[in-house]
């Protein structure tokens, strides 16, 4: 026989357990109260960080609703979003599988030049970081692959896509990168120079005058070939390219 003390607990743990199932089985109104979080509110949600600048919250959203919805309407656009949000991020190295992924799937796609386009302002800015880090020039090759890479993006975007809005501005970053590729395969000749590796340098000047003709470097790859040669006594080939200087570069 409960004594009184027991009878109050037991009307308590009575009145609690109806008040949490009344909790649990609310009528509708109450839940619809609650924030929406389909995925397109989820995807709004991440557009306003991506406006905000705030790509790390996007790319949280984004990458969520990716694994979530894979081949939802939304998918190619959230793609999208994610590989942009990489890359104005810093994240690099998770911009380009996300890029080369879109590219293999979608080869059709009505944005396959900004895709592209995307690729080369990757690889760009790799390239760039890459140029400003290395201190050895046993590393310069490797280091200037991003670069490589992104002047073989903007030609294929400038090539496959001439009336793209991002083909203008492809071809002014094909300059910048023309110059600069050109102006590091001279700084590669400036030192087997130095070292009396004389063949060496003569081989990347001729790289500059066959794949870089238009940079600003054509110059200094011939006055380099006229030193190498008259170092190696190869005085006919001295006298050929004395000769294409003076009539390319009369000052």
């Amino acid at each position: 026989m409960f004594n009184f003390k027991s009878r109050f607990r037991f009307t308590l743990l009575i009145a609690i357990s109806i008040f949490v199932s009344a909790c649990t089985s609310a009528p509708d109104q109450d839940v619809e109260r609650l924030p929406d979080r389909s995925p397109q509110a989820r995807y709004q949600e991440a557009k306003q960080h991506l406006n905000n600048n705030m790509y790390t919250r996007a790319i949280g959203i984004l990458t969520d609703l990716e694994s979530r919805y894979p081949f939802g309407p939304l998918s190619r656009q959230v793609q999208l979003d994610l590989m942009f949000a990489y890359y104005k991020s810093g994240k690099y190295e998770e911009a380009l599988p996300a890029i080369d992924r879109f590219i293999r799937l979608n080869p059709d796609h009505s944005n396959l030049d900004y895709v592209i386009y995307m690729r080369g302002l990757v690889n760009m800015d790799t390239g760039e970081n890459a140029f400003q880090n290395f201190f050895g020039i046993e590393n310069a090759d490797k280091d200037m692959e991003g670069s490589r890479e992104a002047f073989k993006d903007f030609k294929k975007l400038v090539i496959k896509y001439p009336n793209s809005k991002y083909s203008e501005e492809a071809k002014s970053r094909m300059k910048v990168l023309l110059d600069k590729l050109a102006s590091h395969e001279i700084v590669i000749a400036e030192y087997y120079m130095r070292r009396s590796s004389y063949v060496a340098a003569v081989n990347r000047c001729k790289y500059v005058l066959e794949y870089y003709g238009q940079s600003g470097s054509v110059k200094r790859a011939l006055e380099i070939m006229i030193e190498a040669y008259d170092k190696l006594e190869l005085l006919e080939m001295k006298a050929d390219t004395e000769k294409v200087l003076a009539e390319n570069f009369s000052d």
